[in-house]
């Protein structure tokens, strides 16, 4: 499957060196990328926010950034950004069962290997990825009382940049390339 448009033929040179690293990381082809050469201030601007996600910050260690991701991932239903998020999911330690409940197949609650401050962040982040946006008071206690300010911001960008990313890629029809097997 092709994205609904073919990349330039010609991409800019300072394109051409981010997507090579960003492909060379990856092992990956970056067609988002190599796409967004058709405006280079939404390639520049998207790499940057790229650039800066969140890793293991204090509060907010890797396994609970990836579950976020892949909760934001499932709630748009964006299969580029599941396979993209859910590519490491066995170094974070995420369970099928984990997986089966941001799919929403089975209820979080059932799941015994996801923490209380788990389960609060993957309901946040659901609710950051439904139209229209609508948080209840019980949820926004709890997150208060779970989680720091700074720990809710990052959070709430990391869910907001999958967003992004997901509906950019589904807008251009760019297919997933294989980064696991979900």
């Amino acid at each position: 499957m092709d994205a609904f448009i073919a990349p330039p033929k010609k991409i800019p040179f300072y394109l051409r060196l981010g997507i090579w690293f960003a492909e060379r990381t990856t092992r990956k082809e970056m067609l988002v990328g190599k796409l967004l050469a058709w405006y280079p201030r939404a390639a520049i601007s998207s790499g940057i926010l790229e650039s800066l996600i969140a890793h293991d910050e204090p509060g907010v260690n890797e396994r609970m950034l990836r579950l976020v991701r892949l909760q934001a991932s499932f709630a748009v239903a964006c299969p580029f950004c599941i396979d993209m998020n859910s590519h490491a999911q066995n170094e974070q330690g995420i369970t099928p069962d984990e997986i089966a409940a941001m799919r929403g197949q089975i209820d979080p609650q059932s799941v015994s290997t996801l923490t209380p401050r788990e389960r609060i962040a993957l309901e946040y982040t659901k609710r950051i990825s439904q139209s229209p946006l609508k948080f209840p008071q019980p949820l926004i206690e709890q997150l208060t009382a779970n989680f720091s300010e700074r720990e809710i911001v990052i959070m709430a960008t990391t869910a907001a940049q999958v967003n992004y990313w997901a509906r950019l890629i589904q807008a251009l029809g760019v297919p997933p390339v294989g980064y696991s097997n979900i």
